[in-house]
């Protein structure tokens, strides 16, 4: 089994850059833009109209630019986000009794992640160059799906030969050729299947 080097969750505090401290308002409002720019941002790509993102967050186009003075800065935080999002979820699924089962539902999200950012892609595919302030992102997924992966090896639930970039890989492929949940859901069981010991 191939790893990201060192304890993968306890290299994740170092990896991602603490948050700056914001008024109750001002977080309220940070969170309102990044719901609604995700939900722009997957459904008309990366050059969706702000002043629609403003909108349907319920704030001025002017609270906006305070909290994201670019478009590069609202997306980088969107993915930002995201891949928070499903750090956090692996976090709690590493307790989880069943190291399969806690494996399969973060793969699920992870394809989940994969179809909502579709509308970024372009703007992704930049960011993720080596150099980006933003690679530690791609190390922190990495390593979060390491640690799950590593707990289902030793359960003897998983094959050993399978590392963690190919499950990445795997879970991008499905998104990227389902058209419908239940496609998904079936690919997903059919790479499931062929995970097992």
């Amino acid at each position: 089994m191939s790893t990201i080097s060192g304890d993968p969750m306890q290299s994740l505090s170092s990896a991602v850059p603490p948050p700056r401290p914001l008024r109750a308002d001002a977080r309220r409002n940070h969170a309102r833009l990044l719901s609604a720019a995700s939900a722009v941002f997957a459904e008309q790509g990366a050059n969706a109209c702000l002043d629609e993102i403003a909108e349907r967050a319920g704030v001025g186009i002017g609270t906006l630019y305070r909290h994201f003075p670019t478009r590069q800065a609202l997306a980088e935080a969107v993915y930002r986000d995201q891949i928070e999002a499903l750090v956090a979820q692996a976090r709690d699924l590493l307790g989880s009794p069943a190291p399969a089962d806690a494996l399969a539902t973060w793969l699920r999200a992870v394809i989940e992640y994969s179809i909502r950012k579709r509308g970024l892609v372009e703007f992704l595919k930049t960011v993720l160059e080596d150099g980006s302030d933003l690679a530690w992102c791609r190390d922190a997924l990495l390593n979060a799906g390491a640690a799950l992966l590593a707990r289902a090896q030793e359960a003897g639930a998983v094959r050993s030969d399978v590392d963690i970039t190919d499950l990445i890989r795997l879970t991008h492929a499905i998104a990227w050729a389902s058209s419908n949940t239940d496609e998904t859901n079936r690919l997903l069981a059919i790479a499931l299947d062929g995970l097992r010991r």
